[in-house]
């Protein structure tokens, strides 16, 4: 499962107070989640249960300092491994993914019990609730939603990707959104792997729907790619308001996606899992991808799902591709808005790890009026390139060359 380690951190291991009362205070020595492991005291209150599945539980709770709201993610921890997720979130900071704010240990009910207490950013909502209240109006999510937050997913998808951490379970319900600023942030990394060529990975791992052929053909070499496959069934499903490959199994799902891609041909087999290459399966043409959706969908959106949704791993497009993509021009031009007259949240941002992944893209990445929303450090990269290429012109003019 994860790397051998001691969890308990005498530092912060401790529930100093708590009343055990929704209304009241509790105490805690946590761990900030980035930077050095100086413990601290952390107080909270207004504790109530918002979720929970397999893995825990999670609380919604808002900080006795700072009055601002966040999730508390409590999952039972087994002492002999350090916790996956929490070394991810650990080194992880950008924008559209939420942010680890502190961590703590508390015992259990039974004896030798350990409970880790991920402290994140608060988000309301979800790419799945969001779709699903449009899909009750009888009517699909308008298409501004649909570029605002799967452009944010891309970026989310590129970073983690440039740090070497493959998500694995993308889908609608780990999205969150705040539907008010559209601000889209990337959670649940406990699928999160840090993916290490040669090494091999489990291939159940991805809810179903979003699982990519590779992982259904029980691949285990396989690579970030996975991610992308699934940010296309998410991008399919906002625009069909329902998954595009249902299926309770894998070979349901198989069969879906060959209604729509047709049989892979035995090149694209050995490209997802080469143990499967004399398997023979019916002959099935690719259903033309301008019939799978309504016909008032945009031809880019389709161009692009197109382009996500490819039996090769190689040939998907990168997260930073898919953000260049003519689909999203649209947030690109300075007077967008979202339908509520409000501007959209900050696109073009791009730090200089993220301008650093695939340069050939920046000029199509930030266009000319957002560029002041580049980090100063970027717009040192700019001025640098800049000045080297003035040294240049200058030796040329004056040596002749």
């Amino acid at each position: 499962l994860q790397g051998q380690a001691d969890v308990r951190s005498p530092s912060s291991a401790f529930v100093l107070s708590s009343t055990g009362d929704s209304g009241k205070v509790t105490t805690v020595v946590a761990t900030p989640g980035q930077g050095p492991d100086r413990p601290q005291e952390v107080s909270y209150t207004d504790i109530k249960v918002i979720g929970n599945g397999s893995f825990g539980v999670v609380y919604q709770a808002r900080l006795i300092d700072s009055q601002e709201m966040v999730a508390i993610k409590k999952v039972l921890q087994d002492k002999r491994f350090k916790n996956r997720e929490l070394q991810i979130m650990r080194k992880l900071d950008h924008c559209n993914i939420v942010r680890l704010r502190y961590f703590f240990y508390s015992s259990g009910e039974k004896k030798d019990e350990v409970y880790l207490n991920l402290v994140l950013d608060f988000v309301p909502e979800t790419v799945y609730r969001v779709a699903r209240h449009f899909n009750k109006a009888k009517t699909t999510i308008p298409i501004i939603y649909v570029k605002v937050y799967m452009y944010q997913l891309f970026r989310s998808l590129a970073y983690i990707h440039s740090q070497g951490v493959c998500h694995r379970d993308i889908k609608p319900q780990n999205l969150l959104v705040d539907p008010e600023t559209a601000i889209l942030k990337l959670c649940d990394f406990g699928s999160a792997k840090q993916l290490v060529r040669g090494e091999p990975n489990v291939s159940y791992i991805c809810s179903r729907y979003y699982r990519a052929p590779e992982l259904i053909f029980g691949a285990t070499d396989y690579t970030s790619n996975i991610d992308i496959w699934s940010a296309g069934c998410v991008l399919a499903e906002l625009l069909l308001g329902q998954p595009i490959f249902p299926g309770d199994s894998g070979v349901d799902q198989l069969v879906e996606i060959i209604k729509v891609l047709g049989t892979p041909t035995r090149e694209q087999i050995r490209e997802m899992n080469p143990n499967y290459t004399e398997f023979k399966f019916p002959q099935i043409k690719a259903h033309p991808w301008t019939k799978v959706f309504k016909p008032r969908t945009p031809p880019e959106a389709i161009a692009l799902c197109s382009r996500l949704l490819e039996y090769t791993p190689v040939t998907r497009l990168s997260p930073l591709e898919a953000c260049a993509h003519a689909f999203f021009d649209e947030l690109r031009q300075p007077n967008t808005r979202l339908p509520s007259g409000r501007e959209l949240p900050l696109l073009f941002n791009f730090s200089p790890v993220e301008l650093s992944i695939q340069p050939q893209l920046n000029s199509t990445l930030i266009p000319p009026h957002a560029r002041a929303q580049t980090s100063p450090a970027s717009h040192g990269m700019y001025q640098n390139k800049k000045m080297i290429l003035f040294f240049y012109i200058k030796i040329f003019t004056l040596y002749k060359i």
